[in-house]
């Protein structure tokens, strides 16, 4: 993605100085001294860098410090069986929602031990590993990803007119109920983990696991620097206290930075970037002093733990820069406007979202990259639905446009989670020990599944005006009564090869 980024970029900076030779070179030199600069030099882009390795840095150090593992210890100690053991699995995906490399990896590979002892197929724990690392980091209110969806919202209605006062943070924060796709993806999880249900390929793999072959793969590769230090012997809160402490100093700095008499009307006046600052220094801090107090780590070796942390989303940092600058000399090109222009007279405002949807699931699919997919299309996408809304005279249709916000970043997680290539879904295969070809042959069908259902029953009522929530409730009861319909308990192969009955007495014995 980066390269495919650079190219866009020095495309574009071409574009802009003449397709010449020495418009050419001219482009070269000013993506960094003209397009990079003025990204690094704006405050709130920046505020986002900061916000984004700070929180990166904080989970480093509760990681390395034992903290992060001794919280998912206690979740694993309740499970018994195969099923409770799949349901902490998804718990414990839930508890790390602030990163998706951190939950795949520290999910990964401390509940491995587990699931093998259970015979829990490696395929089953990769595929609960990513199903809920980026759908619940997507759509934290403080995660790694929400400063980067915020910045990405905030360029995008700068220049909207006619658009009702508000901030990017509450289009985002009214975006999540028309986030079908990560929502029913993590009903999924645990639909599956309860009912013990399983179809297609998946189905097979556990019922290979009953048997004693769990489908173990060397799992050499992971991140040393997103797992407990060797020694490191810290409690629970010592992971729990800096989440706290980011989740209350957010919440204080919305109210104070906010004015007005309701809590949307605070949320929506209120400086977003301020607050995460705040709210992510809190966290490292208390991470900090936590690790020190408790001589979890060394002063060094705290240190080397946050910049380990920081580490793990430098690639994303670079992404959003280069999306940013190109941002910028697509709007000097005029690239909105054009797509706006040509666009806006032929389609229907109701189904944008769900072409949106679908073109971002195609992106991230190509690319592997949920991050790029969403720096290539918000942009374009926010300025067409109010382009089309204001044409038809719909501009109090604002669900539309939180619908069509959410489907860009909801889409590219979908086609993230069905991509061979993408990391997160290379990482859970790593993070798991699972053979990545079966990683994703296993998951494929459970992605494709909730999709179609986040489409059908989701995305396209809720544009015509059906209630999200009811849309939601649809699609939860739609996904069991297809699990019910189609799954069933490991131990049955999804297509049992005929068998003569002395075969059938032997197999049942």
């Amino acid at each position: 993605m980066i390269p495919a980024l650079f190219a866009g970029l020095w495309l574009g900076a071409s574009l802009v100085n003449g397709l010449t030779p020495m418009g050419i070179l001219e482009g070269l030199f000013d993506t960094a001294q003209t397009y990079v600069v003025n990204v690094l030099a704006d405050s709130d882009r920046a505020t986002i860098i900061v916000f984004t390795c700070l929180i990166a840095g904080m989970v480093g150090i509760t990681t390395r410090n034992g903290g992060m593992k001794a919280l998912v210890d206690r979740v694993i100690a309740v499970a018994r069986t195969r099923r409770s053991a799949q349901l902490s699995v998804g718990g414990m995906g839930l508890i790390i929602f602030f990163d998706d490399y951190a939950n795949t990896l520290v999910v990964g590979n401390t509940a491995r031990a587990m699931t093998d002892r259970l015979r829990v197929s490696r395929e089953k724990l990769a595929y609960l590993v990513d199903a809920t690392a980026a759908p619940i980091a997507c759509l934290a209110l403080v995660s790694t990803w929400i400063g980067y969806e915020v910045s990405l919202i905030d360029e995008a209605i700068k220049d909207l007119k006619g658009l009702p006062p508000t901030s990017a943070y509450l289009l985002f924060v009214n975006s999540l109920a028309y986030s079908f796709y990560p929502i029913l993806a993590i009903v999924f999880v645990f639909l599956v983990g309860g009912t013990g249900r399983d179809f297609g390929p998946m189905l097979n793999a556990e019922t290979r696991a009953l048997g004693g072959d769990i489908g173990a793969k060397n799992s050499s590769g992971s991140d040393d620097e997103m797992q407990a230090a060797e020694g490191a012997n810290s409690p629970p809160s010592f992971a729990i206290l800096p989440i706290v402490a980011v989740l209350i100093t957010l919440g204080t700095g919305l109210y104070l930075t906010g004015e007005g008499d309701s809590l949307v009307d605070i949320v929506g006046s209120a400086d977003a970037y301020k607050a995460m600052i705040w709210s992510s220094l809190a966290g490292t801090l208390v991470a900090f002093l936590t690790t020190l107090l408790g001589r979890s780590l060394s002063l060094e070796g705290t240190v080397s733990a946050w910049f380990g942390g920081l580490r793990s989303v430098l690639p994303g940092v670079i992404v959003l820069i280069l999306a940013w600058a190109l941002s910028e000399v697509t709007g000097e090109l005029g690239a909105a406007d054009f797509v706006v222009r040509n666009l806006s007279d032929t389609i229907r405002p109701e189904l944008l979202p769900v072409l949106v949807f679908l073109l971002a699931a195609l992106t991230a699919f190509g690319t592997g990259a949920s991050w790029g997919t969403m720096a290539i299309l918000v942009p374009l996408v926010v300025p067409l639905c109010w382009a089309l809304l204001m044409a038809n005279e719909q501009t109090a249709d604002l669900h539309i446009l939180y619908s069509s916000i959410a489907c860009v970043l909801t889409g590219a997680v979908w086609g993230d989670h069905c991509s061979p290539i993408s990391d997160t879904t290379v990482l859970s295969s790593i993070a798991s020990g699972c053979d990545h070809v079966e990683h994703v042959r296993t998951q494929l069908p459970y992605a494709l599944s909730v999709g179609a259902v986040s489409i059908l029953l989701g995305t396209l009522p809720s544009a015509f005006g059906l209630s999200p929530y009811i849309c939601m409730a649809l699609g939860a009861i739609a996904l069991f009564l297809i699990l019910k319909k189609v799954g069933k308990p490991a131990g049955q192969p999804a297509e049992e090869p005929p068998h003569d009955g002395a075969q059938r007495q032997r197999d049942h014995a």
